[in-house]
């Protein structure tokens, strides 16, 4: 009798960040079983559940498993099990599915990865402090645009326009997504837009420089599940081979059971030690500490004092006389308060703007007035928030103010005396410093939201919670775990350890609460001690702070107890209805739509593109049933379709910019040879040298067309890294452009040192990527001509050693004598100097301008490279649509008196900040605004510095950062906060 042969299974689970996936092979590689399910940060409990349902499906016959994946290793290890790494389990199923493949990517939950086969050698790149571009990002995006990922992906089949997006973090991409939101954007729009900026991400942040070319495999779920982020990818990367495999969710998972080898194990056996597994991590020593509150008589005391700063709710209904309103349309959600003439609260409304501020004030609008009764007169109406303008345009409020100073108002109401304020949103973070009754100093998070409310909300969720229900267990913990000041990512890293390690909901929901403080003051308002640098009467409002056990950690860190109106998150609101009723008047009545008007009300948007000047702005036409319209997107009064222009107010960025590009050569000369200079980093400062320089020598110039967004992607794929600031980058697509125009060579040179310009300086030295970055090209472009590249070392402050190394340099593709360079040498040193006296005498003059018309003037402090439109965003002429005189750095700095300074400064252009500082410190009604692009390392030194010079003579500093973000509505927040204040102190002194 023949005995039967067992079947033989072989398994592979790959266990990623977020989800777990599982396949079942036979004998013959046929997929028998496959699960894919998300384990909610509960490894260990959800693989449990996966084994279960396997032993119910094929009993407990002995199988082979082999782990795999990013949260596979420790746990593969500790139950005896195979585990093989991700790329050659990947590796592995694609050679056996399908040959050829030249390249892989593969998006994950929360990991990203490429992988490049070249024949033997097989190169794999992962994300690693960044999420951005993976599927937990499009979950983020999703919920924006009140969807998930399945509805981000119909979204997008019926685009029209790709706007902007970063991806290299869920914060950028908020920044960018939100304001469009509020400005009327179609969704459809924003989701390609989403699923470009994951293609952008994924092409500078992991493929580095490495083309991706050839034949490309698709694998992961997002790419799997979403066919319009698959259609992104091959229409942007021209791709013709794409390899999309049926089953590219658990792809991975086939390759770990194609490589499992090792001895069976029935399923019976691998659930015991995934039990044991458990146990043994249960009794394992985590950091924990002190509770947020000892008993519960200790929580009612703190809840009893906090009860104290509030206002009175009464019942419209029995409410006769004048109301005032405010509507506070914030970046996630939208905040109405309807007050009485004492402060009284008629009506409320908070709820999330679901991607549609618009229509969600109109609802909150029309239930407003089926609460109330013809004898409240609703006297004036108010907005503030990112949509402020929006808001007022669509249903005609009376006035809108910039939202710092609505919050400065309403913290005012609770108390007069207030020092310090901060408040903490979803994603936003504002924390303003008081002086005198003046805000002095305004800080705002741009880089990281893992001090905000999003950052809790985002685990509560993970774990299966209302955030309300998750706030509320951390009041119960005993033993909070400690997680530390880190970033989302990271976080979650933590959350999972603490898990393995048995720790109770209640008690990471206690510790995420005490690391949105602690993210909160030592990462974006950088205290070292709240109460000395900061004052102890301190307020604190926002939705997040009405998280009993987030506002108790604030008292924990700071040592001070703090007031939290009853209120909180809606401060804004309140502030913007205390300012409406300032501005009422007896005789007049707020022009806000009647419920009538409300009834009919109707609006479209309209996508366009301004062509007033070179920013190209996207605009968003928002037409109302009425006929009126409000256009956004503009970042100057052109585009907004303003009357009123400014044209004639000083402006020294659009005045160097043009300044530098009318060095041009002699379009009805001859010249022997062409030179290609890109238009990038020092260049902006140094054209005014090199053209006359290169004229002298019979050298035409030819410029690389301007910066725009379309010639940094022409570079974007050989930028061999995403931390190098967005100037850097540019330079990449600067160099495709003018190997296109076909000079006969192209000169960038490296140049250590700058000029030495003030003789208290220290040194003068450029910035490491400014003197060196044309070896990174070098190194990185190397699909161009570079034997017609020259990247000398050349110092300009040093004739003679300039001479003998531009000779050599310049010998293959020039006959010169160093007679002649000395000559050109001299012709182009006299016009730079000439340039830097001009841009000096234009300052001179932007400030006589100012002082005679009563103007606010800002110096905009930043580099050369800052002038371009491309890099600063246009933010120079929306400081001229405020109607404010702006000079640069450089225009005042030879003003300054000599001073030494408390830091050891090695920089020319540090030189230059310092010395700007110093100079405007006895101007009336000026200050001074930095420009800082992030990655920037050089710059972080100069904050603390330029401060302290700015502050010790009553002066204001801000600092703002940019990158590849283009909406500013971060940046106009507080430019007119800035100028608010500039205002106020100078009503004070009797200026204005």
């Amino acid at each position: 009798m023949t005995r039967m042969r067992r079947k033989e299974y072989r398994v592979g689970i790959d266990i990623g960040s977020t989800t777990i996936k599982a396949v079942v092979l036979d004998e013959r590689d046929r997929i028998v079983h496959k699960t894919y399910d998300r384990h909610m940060s509960s490894i260990s409990i959800s693989l449990k559940a996966m084994f279960e349902k396997l032993e119910e499906r094929f009993g407990d016959i002995p199988m082979r498993f082999n782990f795999t994946g990013s949260a596979g290793l420790s746990l593969a290890k500790h139950i005896g099990a195979q585990f093989t790494q991700e790329v050659i389990s990947a590796t592995t199923a694609l050679r056996h599915h399908v040959g050829g493949i030249d390249v892989c990517i593969e998006l994950g939950g929360e990991d990203a990865k490429i992988i490049f086969f070249d024949g033997a050698n097989i190169e794999q790149r992962m994300n690693g402090t960044c999420a951005g571009g993976t599927g937990a990002f499009i979950d983020q995006m999703a919920s924006l645009l009140d969807t998930d990922a399945a509805g981000v992906n119909e979204l997008a089949k019926d685009y029209e326009k790709l706007h902007d997006i970063a991806s290299r973090c869920g914060v950028f991409a908020k920044s960018d997504i939100q304001p469009l939101l509020n400005q009327g954007a179609r969704k459809e729009d924003i989701a390609a837009s989403i699923y470009q900026a994951i293609v952008n991400q994924t092409i500078g942040g992991l493929s580095q420089g490495k083309k991706i070319r050839g034949k490309v495999a698709f694998l992961g779920g997002p790419l799997t599940f979403s066919s319009e982020l698959r259609k992104r990818f091959i229409e942007y990367l021209n791709l013709e081979g794409v390899y999309t495999p049926e089953n590219g969710e658990v792809f991975v998972a086939i390759g770990a059971a194609l490589e499992a080898k090792e001895a069976p194990f029935r399923i019976e056996e691998v659930i015991e030690r995934i039990k044991a597994y458990r146990r043994r991590h249960k009794d394992a020593i985590r950091k924990t500490v002190e509770p947020l509150f000892s008993s519960e008589a200790d929580y009612e005391e703190f809840r009893k004092r906090h009860e104290k700063a509030s206002l009175e709710r009464i019942d419209s209904g029995g409410y006769r006389g004048n109301a005032y309103l405010g509507i506070d349309a914030g970046s996630t959600t939208t905040k109405m308060l309807l007050i009485g003439e004492n402060e009284e609260i008629l009506y409320e409304y908070y709820a999330h703007n679901r991607g549609n501020p618009v229509d969600v004030t109109r609802r909150a609008l029309q239930r407003m007035y089926d609460s109330l009764h013809e004898g409240i007169i609703i006297k004036k109406a108010f907005s503030t928030g990112y949509g402020e303008e929006l808001i007022k345009n669509a249903f005609r409020l009376d006035g809108s103010e910039v939202e710092t100073i609505c919050h400065y108002n309403a913290a005012k109401y609770f108390d007069s005396e207030v020092d310090f304020v901060v408040d903490i949103g979803g994603q936003d973070m504002k924390c303003f410093k008081i002086r005198d009754g003046v805000i002095t100093t305004i800080i705002l998070n741009e880089a990281c939201s893992s001090g905000c409310g999003s950052f809790v909300e985002t685990f509560s969720e993970s774990l299966g919670y209302e955030i309300k229900d998750f706030a509320r267990l951390a009041l119960k913990s005993r033993e909070p775990v400690d997680l530390g000041s880190r970033c989302t990512v990271f976080m979650n890293s933590s959350v999972k350890q603490a898990q393995s390690e048995a720790a109770k909901t209640e008690d990471i929901s206690a510790g995420l609460a005490m690391s949105v403080i602690k993210n909160a003051l030592y990462k974006v308002i950088r205290a070292h001690d709240v109460k000395e640098e900061y004052g102890d009467r301190i307020l604190v409002q926002g939705g997040t702070f009405l998280n009993d056990a987030v506002l108790r950690a604030f008292e924990r860190e700071t040592g001070v107890e703090v007031t939290r109106p009853a209120i909180a998150g809606l401060m804004g609101a309140f502030g913007a209805a205390l300012l409406a009723r300032k501005a009422a008047h007896p005789a007049n009545h707020s022009t806000l739509l009647d419920t009538e008007e409300l009834k009919k009300f109707s609006y479209d948007t309209r996508r366009a593109t301004c062509r007033k000047c070179e920013n190209l702005c996207a605009l968003t036409v928002n037409i109302f049933g009425d006929g009126s319209r409000y256009i956004s997107g503009n970042r100057c009064e052109k585009g907004a379709g303003l009357e009123k222009g400014y044209d004639e107010l000083p402006n020294l960025y659009l005045y160097k910019y043009d300044k530098v590009l009318s060095y041009q050569s002699d379009p009805d000369k001859d010249y022997a040879k062409t030179v290609g200079i890109p238009l990038v980093l020092n260049m902006y400062e140094n054209i005014p040298f090199w053209q006359p320089f290169f004229d002298a020598l019979d050298v035409r110039v030819v410029y690389s067309d301007r910066s725009t967004k379309k010639l940094y992607e022409d570079g974007q794929d050989s930028i061999p890294s995403d931390t190098i600031c967005y100037p850097a980058k540019l330079v990449h697509g600067h160099m495709e452009s003018l190997e296109r125009k076909n000079p006969d060579f192209i000169f960038y040179p490296n140049i250590p040192f700058n000029f030495n310009e003030s003789p208290h300086a220290d040194n003068h030295f450029n910035c490491p990527v400014v003197a060196h970055y044309p070896e990174v090209i070098n190194a990185n472009m190397d699909h161009l001509d570079l034997v017609r590249f020259l990247q000398p070392y050349l110092t300009l402050n040093d004739r003679k050693k300039f001479i003998d190394v531009a000779h050599a340099a310049l010998a293959p593709h020039l006959r010169v004598t160093k007679t002649a360079l000395k000559k050109a040498y001299d012709k182009g040193m006299a016009a730079y100097g000439a340039f830097r006296e001009d841009v000096q005498k234009e300052g001179e003059r932007a400030l006589a301008y100012a002082r005679e018309n009563n103007l606010n003037t800002i110096v905009l402090a930043g580099r050369p490279y800052h002038v371009d439109p491309e890099v600063n965003h246009g933010i120079p002429k929306l400081i001229r649509s405020l109607n404010v005189v702006l000079v640069s750095e450089d225009a005042v700095n030879h003003l300054a008196q000599e001073e030494r300074l408390g830091v050891l400064n090695q920089w020319t252009y540090h030189t230059r900040l310092y010395d700007a500082a110093k100079a405007i410190k006895d101007m009336e009604r000026v200050n001074l605004v930095q420009l800082v692009s992030f990655g920037c390392g050089l710059d972080a030194i100069t904050t603390d510095e330029v401060q302290d010079i700015l502050e010790k003579n009553g002066k204001f500093y801000t600092q703002i950062k940019i990158d590849e973000i283009s909406n500013l509505g971060a940046v106009n927040i507080r430019l007119r906060s800035l100028l608010s204040t500039m205002k106020k102190e100078a009503e004070g002194h009797g200026e204005a």
